[in-house]
């Protein structure tokens, strides 16, 4: 079963991908099998940055009998509701003490695409601690990044039993969820098209909520998706036929997939809050790749996913070294995914933003330091 299951390409396909930009959204999952965490009422927020809390890990008063000094609160922002499983990393964290013996208390918030408008809104006005990319700060957004959670693409772009090559999706069904024109999976498949010599005019590109991905390919509402590791496992166990024309981190090997940043406000006010957050984090990732199955566990009531997915996933990111191991900086993969931005004019080339522009790296470093320096763990080292 597994080995049917393992990413790779069906078919060679080349191209580039058109940076995603502001208000542009990101993967999500399904509906939650048990068990599921308890959940609590949406918090109040700025008009432009609604979001629902999440209480899987470690409760505020855990944090506060962890803490030997005054508790200070931050907000983190994860892009899909309930999470996949390559964005618990916070949930980790958090229920195993690392923000609270940093005396954090860290609430964890799901924005409808982690890089949608009221995401990247939030982040901008100092509210939170998010998902943010390079196209966003050459629009103006003022903020650095300060963790890569994920430099590499952990999805698979998945088809239907009769779709073999990119040129077969022409006149084809392809998901647009998280945002429609400009969302994650939007942008994969126009990329994907582009190696075919195809367009956007070509496919009919399906707009829902992007709870709806998964369930959209099993019924046959959608024909081509991106899908993270979890969902391809389940989408093939639910619908045999469907599989994977393309993994996207052999597709676009340079895309960097997921870094969280701040604004410059947040970061010059509270920088050493920023620091031990991203100590926390960078920590809780090692913890993912050196204790199986300590993290399994968080990672299930976090996703509301099966047991045997969530393993699935967490083998096959640990494997592929999708997430990072130390500050998760990698200059030749923001540069190349600046410059892609640019040729695909989601950047002006005129406000074509710089490495320091875009990455807090002393503050990264500093983080690093703190947790031990630099190592690799397992082959991985980002």
């Amino acid at each position: 079963m597994l080995s049917r299951l393992t990413f790779k390409p069906v078919s060679a396909v080349s191209g580039t991908l058109l940076a995603v930009a502001l208000g542009f959204g990101v993967a999500c999952s399904t509906p939650p099998p048990p068990p599921t965490p308890t959940t609590a009422a949406a918090p109040q927020a700025t008009p432009a940055a609604t979001a629902q809390i999440f209480t899987a890990g470690a409760a505020p008063d855990q944090a506060a009998a962890s803490c030997g000094g005054t508790l200070r609160k931050i907000t983190l922002g994860v892009a899909v509701a309930p999470p996949n499983v390559v964005h618990t990393s916070p949930f980790v964290a958090r229920a195993l003490g690392l923000f609270a013996k940093r005396c954090i208390d860290a609430n964890i918030v799901q924005f409808e695409g982690g890089l949608s408008q009221t995401s990247l809104t939030a982040v901008a006005q100092g509210s939170a601690m998010g998902p943010l990319n390079e196209a966003a700060i050459g629009a103006g957004l003022r903020g650095k990044q300060v963790w890569g959670m994920a430099p590499k693409l952990p999805q698979a772009y998945v088809v239907g039993e009769g779709i073999k090559t990119a040129a077969d999706l022409k006149g084809k069904r392809l998901s647009a969820a998280g945002g429609g024109v400009g969302s994650f999976n939007w942008v994969m498949g126009r990329e994907i098209l582009k190696s075919a010599g195809l367009t956007v005019d070509d496919v009919q590109f399906i707009a829902q909520a992007t709870a709806g991905r998964l369930p959209g390919l099993v019924s046959g509402q959608l024909e081509g998706v991106s899908l993270h590791p979890e969902d391809l496992f389940l989408a093939q166990k639910q619908k045999p036929g469907v599989h994977v024309l393309v993994n996207l981190s052999e597709f676009l090997p340079l895309y960097y997939f997921n870094a969280y940043g701040v604004s410059d406000d947040f970061l010059a006010n509270d920088r050493a809050l920023v620091r031990d957050t991203v100590e926390s984090l960078i920590e809780a990732n090692r913890t993912i790749y050196q204790d199986r199955a300590k993290v399994l566990p968080i990672m299930v009531q976090a996703t509301e996913k099966p047991q045997d997915a969530v393993e699935f996933a967490y083998d096959y990111l640990t494997k592929n070294c999708i997430w990072s191991v130390n500050t998760g900086y990698k200059p030749e993969r923001t540069l190349w995914t600046v410059d892609l931005g640019v040729s695909n004019g989601d950047i002006p080339a005129d406000k074509k933003p710089g490495y320091e522009q875009i990455v807090a790296q002393s503050l990264g470093d500093e983080a690093l330091a703190a947790v031990g320096g630099p190592t690799t763990i397992s082959g991985c080292s980002d």
